[in-house]
């Protein structure tokens, strides 16, 4: 057994621990820190991949940000105590699902031919993301972050509304 053999099945275990711990803990505060081990071990398939850049981003940005801002939205949000019960056919689909999804991509990425362009794309990848990034897709980067401004709008605009409404409750 090899030594990426190896790091690869490590991962695979950290990844795949992490996405079942999301799915069958009760605590919401439990499934955000199996989902920050989940996006750990995806972050580790990066730097496999010599992606380091996009590592570094996961790290940064799910594993961190979104993580940090999920926890804000769940501590600041009423919860019940009571959770639905889920039936174990429900459970079958989402089982067959899973396999079915895992099967496709299996056979997507067995087929992919990724060009002769393919053994340059570890070399200088950060400076190649900027690159594309600024040039080829400006726009659509652009747009993204007005999507991203109007978001933050609407959810300022979403909370001052709930505000006002408890005010008005509490007036009554």
């Amino acid at each position: 057994m090899t030594g990426e053999l190896l790091v690869f099945i490590v991962l695979f275990l950290i990844t795949i621990t992490g996405g079942l711990l999301m799915l069958n803990l009760t605590k919401v505060i439990h499934m955000m820190m199996a989902l920050v081990l989940t996006f750990l071990g995806i972050a580790g398939f990066y730097i496999m991949l010599s992606a380091e850049f996009v590592a570094v981003v996961q790290i940064l940005i799910y594993s961190g940000a979104i993580t940090i801002i999920m926890l804000f939205g769940i501590m600041l949000t009423k919860h019940t105590e009571a959770e639905p019960k889920t039936g174990w056919a429900k459970k079958g689909v989402v089982f067959t699902g899973i396999v079915l999804f895992f099967l496709i991509m299996f056979k997507g990425i067995r087929t992919i031919s990724l060009g002769p362009q393919a053994d340059d794309l570890h070399v200088n990848n950060t400076e190649q993301i900027g690159i594309m990034l600024y040039t080829d897709y400006v726009i659509p980067f652009e747009l993204v972050s007005v999507v991203l401004l109007v978001a933050l709008v609407g959810a300022v605009v979403l909370a001052k509304k709930d505000e006002k409404d408890e005010k008005e409750g509490e007036q009554s």
